[in-house]
């Protein structure tokens, strides 16, 4: 097995970005989840009800980021000033708040009052120890670190989606940090852990779907395709701690490595008792 590709999403929620070199830190990618969109009020918005977020395009660059939506941009200085309360699911965290005009121009394009925070390191948060163990540091990823997924169950998903006359979709739709190049379907729900450039990745968590899924990841559109019908058909979850259509894997970094596209993965542990499915 090899990496096939390596994603990050600068902004959450906005489009993300294919990276040929990264770094992999307990954390996560570098750069990735490091900004989010929140409401006057610190609540996180997503494409879930902003679908306008897939069209704006966050390009980190030398010192800022730059923000990109058809033809106007916006350059973001790193926030370093006013501070807020932001909610991210069940965690509170203390971010820094970018600069009011850029506030402005992010309201104007997704049209409704939100600011745009920052993780910087007075931003604590954790991800939830009963699955990741003790003191993992995220930003706003949505519960861990890492998603992994493989070309394997993607293309296992694309064959029944023909078969039942529907459109092929890509892998952008699970918006997934690591993608393994890997032949098996469903390969991953039997790894415990896996290891690249020397470095273990506990594999935690099934990643449950949403209606993120069924939008077209550069519009925010619908109807140009639905995977999940066919996610609950092929891959449902029957544990109520983590229910419903399952695509990708949770993981946690235990240290951090240079990584590239095309580096080699191998399983480090299997699963001793495997996670419970519906049978098909």
């Amino acid at each position: 097995m090899r990496i096939e590709s390596m994603h990050i999403y600068p902004v959450k929620s906005m489009r993300g970005i294919p990276v040929e070199r990264t770094i992999l830190t307990a954390s996560g990618l570098l750069g990735d989840r490091r900004f989010m969109v929140v409401d006057p009020d610190g609540q996180f918005i997503t494409q879930r009800e902003c679908p306008a977020l897939a069209r704006i395009e966050a390009l980190p660059q030398a010192g800022y980021l730059l923000l990109r939506k058809a033809d106007e941009e916006a350059m973001v200085a790193i926030p370093s000033g006013p501070r807020m309360k932001v909610a991210v699911w069940r965690s509170i965290v203390d971010a820094a708040v970018a600069a009011d005009g850029v506030n402005e121009t992010l309201s104007r394009w997704i049209g409704r009052d939100a600011k745009l925070v920052f993780a910087d390191a007075q931003a604590e948060r954790v991800a939830n120890p009963e699955w990741a163990g003790e003191g993992v540091p995220m930003g706003f990823a949505d519960g861990y670190p890492v998603l992994v997924t493989t070309t394997g169950s993607l293309a296992a998903l694309n064959r029944y989606l023909s078969e039942q006359g529907q459109p092929a979709i890509g892998m952008e739709r699970f918006r997934p940090n690591i993608v393994i190049d890997c032949d098996e379907p469903w390969a991953e729900d039997t790894w415990s852990a896996i290891e690249i450039g020397g470095v273990r990745l506990d594999i935690v968590k099934p990643c449950e779907r949403c209606v993120i899924t069924t939008q077209d990841q550069m519009t925010g559109e619908h109807g140009k395709g639905d995977p999940l019908p066919a996610v609950r058909h092929l891959h449902f979850s029957i544990d109520r701690r983590a229910p419903g259509p399952i695509f990708g894997w949770n993981a946690v970094p235990r240290g951090q490595v240079e990584l590239r596209a095309g580096e080699p993965v191998s399983v480090a542990e299997t699963r001793a008792e495997l996670w419970p499915f519906k049978q098909r």
